[in-house]
């Protein structure tokens, strides 16, 4: 279990959302890659409302503004492409619904206990949030792949809240240490799908990279069911690192990573991010309106 630390040496660590601000770089970076200007934004909310009410064949949980501009600036405004992305995220819930309803984030804290996920509360140097999957550190037959899934889910659906997440898009790192043949047992095609789709067709939420460190002979069996599926974008986005932390220095500066890549920051635990965002009323009703269980109280980490 990763040591719940607030040590901040550098002095941006925070581990709390910022539901408002969009700092003038990241404004000029959503005009010049995403096409997006205040009378764009105006103009395509009317119009991804309009096709959604012409069309009427699916409900979104919500209709206004702030919410459709999240699925526009997935797909750099364009039309078209936006609505499927809407039609895939609201079949992707119907047909997965246990991964909402009535779960409350917090109470899947043993998936940080067992260090299989972990966000850092703080942004790498192109302002990118860092999400970390340690699988070999996965017990499937104490932890169930749903499990995993769901705390994705609630990680995504909050960092999606964020206005320059959604323009900038988020960074994931897959530590391959300690894969085994007993994980490949679980990794079904179903197992494939969902991941897709949760990283590609299915979230209003932008993957900018993949990092994969400490890849093996099993590694490379797993994604044989994944690599004819993923499209020439993704495969783009996709860095295979081995052991060399170097290369993965080259994408990710060393002051941004934690120790055991060979940067300089401390563990963050997953249970230490929600129990700081479930102190925030306004994503805890976000989360809510996303039909997440609302926690009882503030949860509090215990020492040990």
């Amino acid at each position: 279990m990763p040591e719940c630390v607030t040590e901040d040496k550098i002095g941006d660590v925070e581990a709390a959302l910022d539901l408002e601000t969009i700092p003038d770089d990241v404004k000029e970076y959503a005009r010049i890659r995403l096409g997006e200007t205040m009378e764009t934004r105006t103009q395509m909310v009317e119009d991804l409302r309009e096709l959604i009410y012409q069309r009427g064949d699916i409900t979104p949980l919500k209709m206004d503004d702030e919410y459709l501009i999240r699925f526009l600036r997935a797909r750099n405004f364009k039309l078209e492409p936006t609505y499927r992305l809407l039609q895939n995220y609201c079949r992707f819930r119907e047909d997965n619904y246990n991964f909402y309803e009535n779960v409350n984030p917090i109470e899947l804290h043993h998936i940080g206990d067992q260090d299989i996920l972990s966000v850092l509360p703080y942004r790498e140097q192109n302002g990118r949030r860092i999400m970390i999957y340690k699988i070999g550190k996965w017990n499937p037959s104490e932890t169930p792949i749903d499990d995993i899934f769901k705390a994705t889910i609630a990680t995504l659906e909050a960092g999606m809240l964020e206005p320059r997440a959604q323009i900038l898009g988020g960074v994931a790192i897959f530590d391959m240490q300690g894969l085994t043949m007993n994980h490949a047992w679980y990794i079904t095609p179903s197992v494939v799908s969902k991941v897709l789709e949760i990283m590609a067709t299915s979230f209003p939420m932008k993957i900018s990279a993949i990092h994969v460190v400490h890849e093996s002979w099993v590694f490379e069996k797993i994604f044989t069911m994944f690599k004819p599926l993923i499209g020439n974008r993704y495969k783009e986005m996709l860095f295979f690192h081995g052991d060399d932390m170097k290369s993965l220095h080259k994408h990710i500066e060393p002051k941004y990573l934690p120790v055991v890549y060979d940067g300089i920051r401390p563990d963050y635990g997953y249970a230490q991010w929600f129990s700081s965002l479930s102190r925030d009323q306004r994503v805890v009703k976000a989360m809510s309106e996303l039909g997440y269980a609302a926690p009882p109280k503030p949860f509090e980490i215990q020492e040990t």
